[in-house]
């Protein structure tokens, strides 16, 4: 197996570490990839404000899951661990009892590569693992590389690829953290972790969560759900939108409430339930062990107590995956559009955006009773306010 290690601070990663770990990855043909925060950096010293170790650890297993890598990528805290200063010799050491017979490579950029034989046992480190070097810059090519790349073959009989990315915008973490400190930077950064930094107000920034914008509320919401969920509920958003501005809702508050409506939907079950107590939210007896419906409940109140929401938007956030009796409109179009949203390739799905265009409680009527079908036919419990939803539609629809 063909495994890459990348190091650094990640503090925080952004693009550049990310189209390099992707490239390098490419190139090398890796089965797996591991990424290692440094816990204290033998070449540098933290800069004041950095964030923590948990916070960095955090934030690179943001990067790792938004990689979009088909091979096994993994976050590794053994540099945090250890005490003292983060040599890379150490760590391949380490490395080399867990993967034995496997082919180690050591990613960094053109910096840390062209100073390599000053590192601190730069012999221990050729023998344990190759050397991939990548440029950020179209000036980081042969040229620059070549030299280096001989010298160190000939010296340590270091094995090594080099390589370089084009188009890439050059910028520094600590440029970019200057940047998050003057209200931009967010360029530079996958839309979660720049999420992940205003929600922990990282790096000088001064986000007041329940004043953010659409863009920085998305990528808050982003950043507490896994890279796979996004085009869902990017999804969800734009149908919501859309159904707003077709049914005369407020679109702005559709946004709100379709960006927030899944946020909770990686926590665990004793996690729904605290946030849940914390909020003060009454749960029935289904809920309380139903992760599907529970996430709407916790996520509706870290809506209200977190980002400030209108009661419009929590009241459609709490109700999206049961319905309920005389729902509201906005309270229609965000249950519909989770079911309707383009990402979604159920043979219903078609039928509902054709209806939510002509008959919007025809569509939430569609919508429940698919909820009804599909929970009967697995042999689980219907929710009660799922089918007084329907039956209330029902009703109301003979009456018209």
């Amino acid at each position: 197996m063909k495994i890459g290690i990348y190091g650094g601070t990640f503090n925080p990663p952004h693009l550049g570490h990310m189209a390099a770990a992707v490239s390098a990855a490419n190139v090398l043909s890796l089965d797996k990839l591991l990424l290692i925060p440094a816990g204290v950096p033998p070449h540098k010293t933290m800069a004041e404000g950095s964030a923590s170790n948990r916070q960095r650890l955090e934030m690179t297993g943001l990067m790792a899951d938004r990689l979009g890598l088909k091979i096994p990528v993994e976050v590794l805290s053994l540099e945090m661990d250890r005490e003292g200063k983060s040599y890379t010799s150490m760590t391949l050491r380490e490395l080399r009892a867990i993967y034995p017979e496997d082919e180690l490579w050591l990613l960094m950029g053109t910096d840390m590569f062209l100073t390599f034989h000053c590192w601190y046992e730069p012999e221990v480190i050729a023998r344990l693992a190759g050397l991939c070097a990548f440029g950020r810059t179209e000036k980081d090519g042969e040229a620059l590389f070549a030299p280096q790349r001989d010298y160190l073959s000939r010296k340590y009989g270091a094995r090594i690829v080099t390589l370089t990315l084009p188009n890439m915008v050059e910028a520094s973490s600590t440029q970019i953290r200057q940047a998050l400190a003057q209200g931009g930077g967010e360029d530079y950064l996958d839309p979660s972790i720049w999420g992940y930094i205003l929600s922990n107000r990282l790096y000088g920034t001064r986000a007041d969560l329940t004043q953010l914008s659409l863009s920085q509320l998305r990528a808050v919401g982003e950043s507490m759900v896994r890279a796979k969920r996004i085009a869902h509920i990017r999804g969800t958003e734009e149908t919501a939108a859309k159904m707003a501005r077709r049914w005369g809702a407020d679109e702005t508050e559709a946004r709100k409430a379709a960006i927030l409506h899944d946020c909770t939907k990686y926590f665990t079950l004793q996690e729904q339930l605290s946030t849940c107590q914390k909020y003060g939210i009454l749960l029935d007896d289904m809920e309380k062990t139903t992760l599907p419906l529970l996430h709407s409940k916790s996520a509706a109140g870290i809506a209200r107590a977190v980002f400030g929401m209108s009661d419009e938007v929590v009241s459609a956030i709490f109700w999206h995956t049961t319905g309920r009796a005389d729902m509201t409109l906005l309270e229609k179009i965000l249950y519909i559009a989770d079911y309707a949203e383009p990402t979604r390739k159920y043979s219903w799905a078609e039928q509902l955006r054709k209806l939510i265009e002509t008959d919007l409680d025809a569509a939430v009527l569609r919508g429940l009773e698919i909820t009804i079908e599909h929970t009967a036919g697995k042999g689980e419990p219907i929710h009660p306010r799922t089918l007084e939803a329907r039956n209330w539609l029902l009703a109301h629809r003979k009456e018209a």
